[in-house]
Order: structure tokens, then C-alpha cells, then sequence
């Protein structure tokens, strides 16, 4: 148990750090390549957790599950990820790590319609405390800056994006689990966006977009701009970041539960803007520290309402007994 506190303490740290991470090297990549590689490092790094869980579960993976994780692959790492790696060209590192935070907020929503998921009233007080956090860090009433309100727009239907896709993944837990969806989902989407990369490259497709005035899906390089110098930054966010960091919070469901493993992403909204604020020196404003508080409030509500439930399902069995 107390293993998998230290890995929870961990992944904390490494997740908190990721916004300021890519926002660090942000302009120094494209969007879309960033992405590819961190992902596509991150996936190396979980093929022998992914092997073990198959070999566990002794399951194959056949042409229907590809079909499958090509769903996955896209909605989140084709789609969710590279709006979240736009958003933060234009947004404060942890204005995004915040508002990202709020994809269980979606989660809950659509597993209500998709998975027709019971809605309990501590879930309801956890949305709606959570959406006024979001209102309060989005601040319509004075925003400024047209850059910024994209920044958010991006990481908001990000959010949206990954709750999709964290929806389709549960419906399939039961016989992939947690390892092998995230997994083999970062492997294809990987190749997905390789393979739109490349396509990029073509003449005709290439002058379209930069016609359309998206120079940035033009000619979208793969190696090209990685230096000595950038390397080190490429590993933190491929390597520990996305790969130790997604291993780890797996170890610490293993060591603790899923529950208590979710301590992680309701922390985060609260160290990440700390972080941020002594890392990269981003401001903190009054409103943000209002949503942030709120959203922690929610989120400590989603908590309970689980722990509650999680509870009384294991009590049954006993009292049954």
C-alpha cells in the first residue's frame, strides 16, 4: 500500500508539470509533431505493461479490436490531444491544466446518455459547482485577447473530446482494462497521426491548408527542429511525463484502487497553477483562484460520491454472506 502512494505522489508531480512542460517548448515545435512524439514515445513505454495485461487477462487482440482502438486512437490523440496542444499556444499553462481537469464534469454527462450511468445528486452539486469554477476561470465578462479566448475554447472541447473517448473506453473495460485501452489507443493513435502527417507533405493537400490560412497542419514536420539542445525537454514529456507517468498511475490502481488513484487529477488543479507560478511565472488572478476552488470543491464531491458507492457495493457480498 504504501508503494502505491509513492507512485500516486509521483504520477502527481509528473501530471501537475506537464502544461508547464509543453508550454516551455511550445513555440518551438509544431502542435501537431508534439504531440505525435509524445505519445508515440509514450507508447513504447507501455507496450511491456500492455503485454503483461493480455498475457493476465489471456485475451488476443484481433482485426474488430483494432477497429476498435482506431475509434480511441482518433478521438483522443488525433483530436483531444492536438486541441489540447493548441490551447496552449495561446492560453497560460494553468488556466488549460485546470480547465482539463473538468473532463469528468463531460465524463459524467455523457455516460449518463451513452452508458445510461445513474446521476446522483452529489453528482449534480459536483457539475454544477464545477461549471461555475469554469465560468469564473473563463471570465466571460472581461476577457481580453482573441488568442486567449481560443486558448480556452481549444482546451474546453479538448476536455469534451478526452470525456468521449474516456466514455467508449469504459464501455470495453471489462474485457481490455485500464492498461491495454490507454495503451494500444496511444499506439494507434500514434500511427493515425503519423500517417496524417505525412499526408501534409503532399503538394496539393499542403497548399490547400496554407490557402485556407492553416499554415499550422501545412508541411507538418516529424524529426525536423528536434536539437541537442531540445532533447532533454522531448524526454521529460515523452518519457517521464506520458510514459512513466501513465505506468505509474496504472501501478497505483494495481497497489491502492481506482478510487484512490483518482486522488491525482483533484490535486492537480490546485498544484498546477502553483507550479506554473513558480516554474514560468504565470499569474495568478483572483477569479482563477475562486475556480479553482470551486472546482477542487467539486471535484472533492465526485470523490465521496464514488468512495460512497464503492463502498456500499463491497459491503453486499458480506451481508449476503
Amino acid at each position: 500500500m504504501k508503494k502505491g502512494y509513492f507512485y500516486i505522489f509521483i504520477t502527481t508531480l509528473l501530471f501537475s508539470s506537464m502544461e508547464i512542460a509543453m508550454k516551455i517548448v511550445a513555440n518551438q515545435y509544431n502542435p501537431i509533431q508534439l504531440t505525435f512524439i509524445r505519445f508515440f514515445i509514450g507508447a513504447l513505454i507501455l507496450v511491456p505493461l500492455i503485454r503483461k495485461e493480455l498475457k493476465v487477462r489471456g485475451i488476443s487482440l484481433y482485426k474488430k479490436d483494432l477497429a476498435f482502438f482506431s475509434l480511441t486512437g482518433f478521438i483522443c490523440i488525433v483530436v483531444s490531444m492536438s486541441l489540447y496542444q493548441l490551447s496552449l499556444l495561446y492560453c497560460q499553462a494553468s488556466i488549460v491544466a485546470v480547465l482539463f481537469s473538468c473532463n469528468p464534469v463531460f465524463i459524467t454527462t455523457l455516460a449518463y446518455f451513452i452508458l445510461k450511468e445513474k446521476v446522483t445528486k452529489l453528482t449534480i452539486i459536483s457539475i454544477v459547482i464545477s461549471i461555475i469554477g469554469m465560468i469564473f476561470i473563463l471570465n466571460p465578462w472581461h476577457i481580453s485577447g482573441g488568442n486567449k479566448i481560443s486558448g480556452m475554447i481549444f482546451v474546453v472541447l479538448s476536455a469534451a473530446t478526452f470525456a468521449f473517448y474516456a466514455v467508449i473506453g469504459k464501455s470495453k473495460s471489462d474485457k481490455y482494462g485500464g492498461i491495454v485501452t490507454t495503451g494500444c489507443t496511444f499506439i494507434v493513435g500514434s500511427i493515425e497521426m503519423l500517417i496524417l502527417i505525412l499526408l501534409t507533405h503532399i503538394s496539393f493537400i499542403s497548399g490547400l491548408l496554407t490557402s485556407c490560412g492553416l499554415n499550422i497542419f501545412a508541411d507538418i514536420p516529424v524529426i525536423r527542429g528536434i536539437t541537442l539542445q531540445s532533447i532533454p525537454s522531448l524526454v521529460y514529456i515523452g518519457v517521464l511525463v506520458t510514459g512513466l507517468g501513465y505506468t505509474l498511475y496504472f501501478l497505483a490502481m494495481e497497489k491502492t484502487s481506482a478510487i484512490t488513484a483518482s486522488v491525482v487529477f483533484f490535486i492537480k488543479p490546485a498544484l498546477a497553477p502553483v507550479l506554473a507560478f513558480l516554474i514560468i511565472h504565470e499569474s495568478i488572478t483572483l477569479n482563477t483562484i475562486v475556480g479553482i476552488i470551486l472546482i477542487i470543491a467539486g471535484s472533492s464531491i465526485t470523490f465521496i460520491s464514488n468512495s460512497g458507492s464503492t463502498n456500499s457495493r463491497s459491503t453486499k457480498p458480506s451481508l449476503k454472506s
